[in-house]
């Protein structure tokens, strides 16, 4: 056990482990744009829709968690930025696609039309925007939390700190996320309700299925690295 970090270049999963994070990241935010899904019922009167990301974008949340807690709080903020210009950079490249010119029997079978629609709102201001501000706020709300409730129990009961850790995080980003694509004009004001509650909801219920294999990754990478760092006396910045 370890209460000091080691340079993340001396772990020898580290980078697979961000790389998977990040991965996870970009993909969802590209399915948060290619379509919402209706659930075909409502909860207290609110009809439950949801956009196509929140499937996936809750296991970054998980990779957060094992990050923070194998490699912590600054090691995760190094992955979380990463991602973050990641997305940025993924945002760069849809925007500059959509502004090329299309073929012409590309735009008779598809067309210009039909990308916006689908892939249009990774290169749109209003999702990457709501993207961003979510996914950072949220991430690092999740990791300082996980991190200094990790310190107070003195590394007990693994499964609070990171449900705990999450309703907080993923409140945020869902808040966010769904507040700034509504403003700008990605979705219907209509839908924010909705979308921010079954958002929030379906990222709870999956990070709850996936605690016992969260459980597996933690116990596993702290043997494989041999530390398991506690950051005692940190002072959490979201610049790490």
């Amino acid at each position: 056990m370890s209460s000091t970090q080691p340079k993340s270049a001396s772990y020898k999963y580290f980078d697979v482990m961000m790389a998977i994070f990040v991965i996870i990241l970009v993909i969802s935010n590209i399915a948060s744009s290619a379509k919402i899904v209706d659930l075909g019922f409502s909860l207290f009167g609110i009809r439950l829709a949801f956009d196509g990301g929140t499937l996936l974008f809750p296991l970054a949340y998980v990779m957060g968690d094992v990050l923070t807690e194998v490699y912590g709080f600054k090691s995760a903020m190094k992955a979380i930025w990463t991602g973050f210009m990641l997305l940025v950079f993924t945002a760069l490249v849809f925007y500059v696609l959509r502004t090329l010119p299309g073929e012409n029997s590309w735009e008779i079978e598809a067309g210009t039309a039909a990308y916006d629609s689908i892939l249009g709102g990774i290169s749109s201001g209003g999702i990457v925007l709501a993207s961003l501000a979510g996914y950072i706020v949220g991430e690092f709300f999740n990791s300082m939390l996980l991190s200094r409730i990790k310190v107070l129990m003195m590394g007990r009961l693994f499964w609070i700190r990171a449900i705990g850790s999450s309703i907080a995080g993923e409140l945020l980003d869902s808040f966010v996320f769904v507040s700034i694509a509504c403003f700008t004009g990605v979705f219907g004001w209509h839908l924010f309700a909705s979308l921010v509650l079954t958002n929030y909801l379906l990222k709870l219920l999956i990070e709850v299925l996936v605690l016992p294999g969260n459980y597996a990754a933690v116990r596993l990478l702290k043997k494989l690295e041999g530390v398991d760092v506690y950051d005692t006396g940190k002072k959490y910045s979201l610049f790490g």
